[in-house]
């Protein structure tokens, strides 16, 4: 047996300090048996009809929901996510793996019109092994799209978590695997050197991943030498643009909510505010009334849950961002400091006076900072969003059609949201571009990105 790739992981409760637990990480010859195990375990669940196989996940999603409450209290243990946002996460999971059931036995290919005599066909077929990496903010929902979606369509999986939460991580892997054949779906426990080994594995067809740029760029090199098929949605750097004619309290609610729900550990945070000078001084003032409101523990009306960052080293990540951009000149609003005491929690804060070569607005934070940079009107802002190089998502706040469409066209990310931070119909998928990523990750077209086309042209015999 090979040395272990990484030491023992000791995982803390961000709120308390505490020790949770310690995991003790796959070592090479873990991670190959477990990729091994499901290659063996491919062919067979590939032919499993598709209405079988949709069943099995159909199953999972429906016992999913019966833990819901307890995976929910886990996931607040491990990564401080407050309880509500938790359980909305594992019903959103469920509900990801029910929609993934219906959906695979309805993927399909397409007929061609060739000669009269022939038949030709365009098949879609599994890819084969999918190696599955997820991350800790919102760890149940984000694993059971993948998962879902890896099964539904014949590949097999193996999965691993993030090394952050990573009992609640296998608490739901092996929940799905119990209603599934053996080797269907492997789970592997580790930290990078586990994810590397699993991403650059000959004998992985597909690598999906949700998680930092640096852990993304590794995975898309290990895989170049592989030729899998590549998945990623990495770090955001996502803008809020706030036009002259919007309502400064409403847009404050707006960015309040975007960059501190669950802490600002959002995929699709609000990282950065461009606000019209004509609305930034009432839009400052209520911004600092909306940070005071986001609290641990909520004890009165009108307060919102803050939970603590997902542990000290992140913590420390944040703060660094912060402290640069006040050290260079920034004006604090809100927050801004280390609090005093045990955990990894950090207050809700809001910055102004900003140039745009600062580190808080060049780089993704992923903490509850809510940095402003006030420009002279619209185009500035939106010229300014646009001067980055990262593309996952963008909000704009604006009563202008004009404004509006301008914005959608020509903002380069796979998400526009005008006049709502959060939400969006079900169904959709988007692709994100630049250093976020590549490839669709969630929607009908995941199960697209799982499976490769065959083109079948059959003749009959002269």
């Amino acid at each position: 047996m090979s040395t272990a790739i990484d030491t023992d992981i000791q995982v803390h409760d961000p709120a308390t300090g505490e020790l949770v637990g310690r995991v003790r990480p796959a070592d090479p010859d873990e991670v190959d048996a477990a990729v091994v195990r499901a290659r063996a375990a491919r062919d067979g669940w590939a032919r499993t009809p598709a209405t079988e196989r949709a069943g099995c996940v159909r199953d999972a999603a429906q016992a999913l929901r019966a833990v819901a409450e307890e995976l929910a209290r886990l996931n607040e243990t491990e990564t401080g996510r407050p309880y509500d946002d938790g359980l909305g996460g594992v019903l959103a999971a469920a509900g990801t793996l029910e929609q993934y059931a219906e959906l695979g036995p309805v993927h399909r290919g397409r007929s061609l019109l060739g000669s009269w005599s022939a038949t030709d066909l365009m098949v879609p077929e599994p890819r084969g092994v999918a190696a599955v990496l997820t991350p800790w903010n919102d760890p149940v929902a984000v694993a059971g799209g993948l998962i879902g979606a890896a099964l539904v369509t014949g590949n097999t999986v193996v999965h691993k978590p993030s090394e952050r939460c990573p009992h609640l991580g296998r608490r739901f892997a092996e929940l799905v695997a119990s209603f599934l054949p053996d080797g269907v779906l492997e789970i592997v426990d580790g930290a990078g050197p586990t994810g590397a080994a699993l991403a650059g594995h000959a004998d992985v067809d597909v690598v999906a991943h949700v998680g930092s740029i640096a852990a993304g760029q590794a995975i898309r090199q290990a895989a170049a030498g592989t030729g899998a098929h590549v998945l990623l949605e990495n770090g955001g750097n996502d803008p809020l643009v706030i036009d002259a004619d919007v309502d400064p309290r409403w847009a404050a609610e707006q960015a309040a909510l975007g960059s501190y729900a669950n802490g600002g550990q959002v995929c699709v945070s609000v990282e950065r505010i461009y606000c019209a000078a004509e609305v930034a001084e009432p839009f400052l003032d209520a911004l600092a009334e909306e940070a005071a409101r986001w609290v641990y523990r909520p004890a009165s009306t009108g307060e919102k849950a803050l939970g603590p960052l997902v542990d000290r080293r992140h913590r420390e990540h944040v703060h660094g961002h912060v402290a640069a951009a006040i050290a260079d000149g920034a004006t604090v609003h809100a927050g801004g400091y280390l609090p005093d005491g045990d955990g990894a929690f950090y207050p809700a804060t809001v910055l102004s006076g900003l140039t745009p070569a600062m580190t808080i607005l060049r780089e993704e934070t992923f903490g509850p900072v809510a940095p402003v940079r006030v420009v002279e009107d619209f185009a500035q802002g939106l010229a300014e969003a646009i001067d980055d190089p990262h593309g996952l998502a963008a909000t704009v706040l604006t009563g202008s059609i004009a404004h509006a469409q301008q914005a959608w066209r020509e903002l380069p990310v796979g998400t526009v949201k005008i006049n709502s931070v959060f939400g969006g119909a079900p169904g959709g998928a988007a692709q994100p571009r630049g250093t976020s990523g590549t490839g669709f990750g969630y929607g009908p077209e995941l199960l697209d990105e799982m499976t490769t086309t065959k083109v079948v042209h059959w003749s009959p015999l002269p």
